[in-house]
């Protein structure tokens, strides 16, 4: 795996790339939340920009000009973290084994060209339980193909797939609820008719999942 070796004194800054379940939310969407809103909370000397964008798959990102935006901005010695998979699923998306890495390889050789690091983050599964009260796969071969794509290219690999399944499944089929959007009809103000969310994550579930990105990255020692 590339090793990461900053030679910068300036802070470090790490960039976010991704779709609403890393995005930020504002007061008007609360508690929806997502896990790049909280992930610089973890840290004294981090500043985290997050640029995840809701409804974006890894091609819509780029033909936006988001990725370009961030790569004008990024210097060496930040870090680029990659985090797509659930709206690469939709018409307008990718495919797992050939589109997706395709455009993955674009935010990868992006970042190191500006002489960043990246870091690939496989997509959160969905709240889907079976009868055993375990997680059942949503996102296809996307998490596959993105795991592959990180040993092919030597960039480092925070494999939320697999980390979420345990976090669900550790909370259980009910009390899991509580780390997604699920509200009764007049419970907040923001969803006066309640909602039932197994995607989003509420405030408390996005802080889950930041903590299990910054144990990463420091088991890693990214930085």
């Amino acid at each position: 795996m590339e090793k990461v070796e900053r030679e910068s004194e300036r802070p470090i800054r790490i960039f976010i790339a991704g779709d609403s379940t890393a995005a930020t939310y504002s007061e008007e969407a609360a508690p929806m939340a997502g896990l790049g809103q909280f992930l610089g909370s973890f840290f004294s000397d981090v500043y985290v920009i997050n640029k995840a964008m809701c409804g974006r798959s890894s091609n819509s990102f780029i033909e936006e000009g988001r990725l370009e935006e961030i790569l004008h901005a990024i210097l060496p010695g930040d870090f680029l973290f990659i985090q797509f998979g659930h709206n690469d699923q939709k018409d307008f998306g990718t495919k797992p084994f050939t589109t997706y890495p395709f455009y993955l390889e674009q935010y990868i050789n992006g970042a190191r060209e500006k002489g960043a690091f990246p870091v690939l983050l496989t997509s959160v599964q969905r709240r889907n339980f079976d009868e055993g009260c375990r997680i059942v796969n949503t996102l296809g071969d996307y998490p596959a193909s993105m795991t592959d794509l990180a040993g092919k290219l030597d960039v480092p690999l925070i494999d939320l797939w697999s980390e979420t399944k345990v976090l669900y499944e550790s909370f259980g089929p009910e009390s899991s609820k509580q780390l997604f959007v699920w509200l009764n009809p007049g419970e907040h103000p923001n969803y006066p008719d309640g909602v039932q969310d197994n995607t989003h994550f509420s405030q408390f579930g996005a802080k889950k999942v930041a903590m299990l990105v910054q144990r990463h990255i420091k088991d890693k020692a990214l930085f």
